[in-house]
Parts: structure tokens; C-alpha cells; sequence
């Protein structure tokens, strides 16, 4: 059985399809090719004059995990309206999250609140993470979605 189409509200298309995933690329773009940049953003007293080599692999392997991260948005869930898939992604990506917030927590708890501190790159770690949170909390507790069927569950067939 087919999964049954509908449209979803205009605000979660644009964020979820469009403005999430342009931001997630803008990440891996400076984790891939402006690495000295991103690390003197992240935190500028540890920021190495240069970047040694384990450093570089692993900042090209974050910038790998934020192309994930926006393409499973921007094709993903492009593909389908079906909302079963859409939580789905949707669940995962706000545990990521989480696990996102979770990783600033080492410059101390002001970098949750303190907006009058942050530089470019926590706009992007904390306020927007934030954000994106908000969002799918919202998805996921149907804010919106009154009268948008959900869609079918998929089955996996074993032979």
C-alpha cells in the first residue's frame, strides 16, 4: 500500500527542506575549507597555528556528518510527505541535537544563555541548534499538523 500524500505546513517545508540544510552545508563548507577559521571560532586559546593532521582528518569527518545531516533533510524528506518518515528522521536528527548541544557544554554553562558572548560559530552551536530542536519537538508533538493523515508504516518484505 502506498503511503497517503498530503502537504505539510509551509513553515516546517521551508526549515526542514530549505534553511536547516543551506545552514548545515555552511558548517561543513567551514569545517572542510576553513578549518583554521572554525577552530579559532569554536574556542581561540586551544586553536593550533597549524592545524596538525589528525586535526584536519577530523574536522573534514565532522564536515562530512553536516553534508549527512543536510542531505538527509534536503532529499530525504523531499521525497516524501509521508509524516511516519518524516518523524522518523526528524527523532533522529533531535538527538543529534542534543548530543550537539552536549558537545559546547566544555566552555562552561554561560555558552547556553549568554548571547551577549557568542561569536559566529555558537550563533550556530546554540541559539540555532535551539531552534532546530524547537522545530522538531513541535513536528513530533503535532503542532501544526491537525488534519494531515499520517502516513502508512512501511513494511519490509523477508522473502
Amino acid at each position: 500500500m502506498a503511503p497517503r500524500r498530503t502537504t505539510l505546513p509551509l513553515t516546517y517545508r521551508v526549515f526542514f527542506l530549505i534553511v536547516e540544510p543551506i545552514a548545515a552545508l555552511a558548517g561543513a563548507f567551514y569545517a572542510h575549507f576553513r578549518q583554521d577559521d572554525y577552530l579559532r571560532m569554536t574556542h581561540s586559546s586551544s586553536a593550533p597555528s597549524a592545524i596538525p593532521l589528525g586535526t584536519s582528518i577530523v574536522m573534514s569527518q565532522l564536515a562530512n556528518l553536516y553534508l549527512l545531516f543536510a542531505l538527509n533533510e534536503a532529499l530525504v524528506l523531499r521525497c516524501t510527505s509521508d509524516t511516519t518518515v518524516w518523524k522518523v528522521v526528524l527523532l533522529v536528527l533531535l538527538v543529534a541535537d542534543f548530543g550537539h548541544l552536549l558537545s559546547v557544554s566544555g566552555h562552561g554553562s554561560w555558552v547556553y544563555w549568554d548571547f551577549t558572548r557568542w561569536n559566529a560559530i555558537d550563533w550556530g552551536n546554540v541559539p540555532f541548534v535551539y531552534l532546530g530542536a524547537s522545530m522538531r519537538i513541535a513536528f513530533l508533538s503535532g503542532v501544526g499538523l491537525s488534519g494531515v493523515k499520517g502516513g502508512t508504516t512501511p513494511r519490509i518484505k523477508t522473502t
